[in-house]
């Protein structure tokens, strides 16, 4: 939209804008990724800066992984914290999430609050059969030993699918977060998922910036459960091959 004033913004509406204001805001970091600034909150009606639009390259891809290892280190009270002063019920697109933060370890939060709710709300409109729940649920009772090293909880963006990331004239920017305290792998594993431009630079200077964990690759298909699950609840079964063969992916490599 544009205004009087000649800016354009962006306007958008619905039940979770409240909470898509309050995870950019929680995401503007010093040496962060560049986020939209939030202009106005009103009710069920958000309006927040326009990102102008360019093109992806590898020097901006780098820069961007920089600067996600810098706000992934700004961390979180807990795995499972929201930003400041919002509800435990809050949304990843159009689907509801639960920020219920807890203990000090990641897996036993991962399966309860992010895989084990979208498996369940799955398999009972039947978009997952009975074996292929059984085979997740394997990989949920396995976890802690699936995880990797501890880490302690990330700033995460937490719906950083390529989608997301908006490429401007000379930097990458985010949109759209589901900000909470996590695994600062699954925003990676995220990246990933559905082709992010450039993400062999992104994931290098990633690295270099902050070093990932030994096996991480190895652990990529585990943080895309949570994703995919989601995408199973909210598009149906024509997601469920894919989830399942993350599934197994991630019970294969151990």
């Amino acid at each position: 939209m544009e205004l009087t004033d000649g800016r354009t913004v962006v306007v958008k509406e619905g039940a979770g804008v409240a909470a898509e204001a309050a995870g950019l805001r929680w995401l503007a970091v010093p040496k962060g990724p560049p986020v939209p600034a939030v202009l106005a909150l009103a009710g069920a009606r958000l309006v927040t800066e326009h990102v102008p639009p360019g093109r992806p390259s590898a020097t901006a891809a780098a820069e961007f992984g920089r600067r996600l290892a810098a706000l992934h280190a700004e961390g979180a009270p807990a795995f499972g914290a929201g930003p400041p002063e919002t509800p435990v019920d809050a949304w990843i697109g159009r689907a509801p999430m639960r920020n219920v933060p807890s203990g000090p370890e990641w897996a036993p939060w991962y399966a309860e609050h992010r895989v084990t709710p979208y498996l369940r709300t799955a398999r009972d409109s039947g978009d997952l059969t009975g074996a292929e729940t059984a085979l997740i649920e394997r990989v949920c009772d396995r976890l802690p030993e699936l995880a990797g090293p501890a880490e302690p909880p990330a700033r995460l963006h937490g719906d950083l699918w390529s989608g997301n990331v908006l490429w401007s004239t000379d930097a990458a920017w985010v949109i759209d977060p589901a900000a909470h305290g996590g695994h600062r792998e699954t925003d990676l594993a995220m990246l990933a998922l559905f082709g992010c431009p450039h993400l062999d630079e992104v994931l290098a200077a990633y690295d270099d910036a902050a070093r990932l964990a030994p096996g991480w690759r190895d652990r990529v298909a585990l943080h895309q459960l949570f994703p995919l699950l989601v995408h199973v609840v909210l598009f149906g079964r024509g997601y469920a091959g894919q989830t399942v063969a993350a599934a197994r992916a991630t019970l294969d490599g151990c």
